[in-house]
């Protein structure tokens, strides 16, 4: 077997050039392209040209709530680790994850519903602007969609990408006609590694920087 011999720092650079080769005559948004390959580079699946779903301008919104110091809230302490933090805190932004929080575990097992949804409740009471990064718990996206709906949250971006068989694909159709900014991963397919991929695409282009 013969292995490709290739300097580390160059590995990101010659993979995004093999996405491009392979990508081939498709066109894509010259705002979203950027989401995508990256989301593709961390997942090596080319059904998210197809899968990510954007609303109108959300890349736009992405990154001007991150210059203006927006934090990012996951619901994985996994996607929590996934965002850059160095990016973030740039420009005055953290990232939060609630999920293994003793009390907000208490308080879901008391009220017989799951962390994610105490964790979204509990992100309601910061003060924003707030971008959430769902890449794993429906759960939590519903109960986003419920705040939004009562006015409770305006979060500058809503990232939905929870993986898994059991409520996913409605829980994501739920933020698709909430009103909010979205980036959506449609479908059964996501993870954590894939709501810190789009967070990480916004951040650098956010800096201005290259793929």
């Amino acid at each position: 077997m013969q292995f490709t011999t290739i300097q580390p720092g160059e590995i990101e650079k010659r993979s995004f050039s093999i996405i491009e080769a392979e990508l081939g005559k498709r066109v894509l948004n010259p705002d979203e392209a950027p989401v995508i390959k990256r989301v593709i580079h961390t997942t090596a699946d080319f059904d998210y040209v197809e899968n990510l779903c954007f609303s109108p301008d959300a890349v736009k919104k992405g990154i001007a709530a991150l210059k203006s110091g927006a934090c990012i809230v996951t619901d994985t302490e996994m996607a929590k680790a996934g965002v850059n933090k160095k990016s973030l805190a740039r420009w005055g932004g953290e990232a939060f994850c609630f999920m293994a929080d003793p009390d907000v575990a208490r308080e879901a097992k008391n009220r017989g519903v799951t962390r994610a949804t105490v964790s979204m409740e509990r992100a309601a009471r910061l003060a924003g602007p707030f971008i959430f990064a769902i890449g794993n718990a429906p759960t939590a996206l519903i109960r986003l969609h419920e705040l939004i709906c009562k006015k409770e949250i305006q979060p500058a971006l809503v990232i939905g990408a929870p993986v898994g068989f059991v409520n996913v694909v409605e829980a994501k159709e739920l933020i698709l006609q909430g009103g909010s900014p979205y980036i959506i991963a449609r479908g059964r397919k996501g993870g954590s590694n894939v709501a810190a991929a789009i967070c990480n695409a916004l951040l650098y282009l956010a800096e201005d920087r290259k793929l």
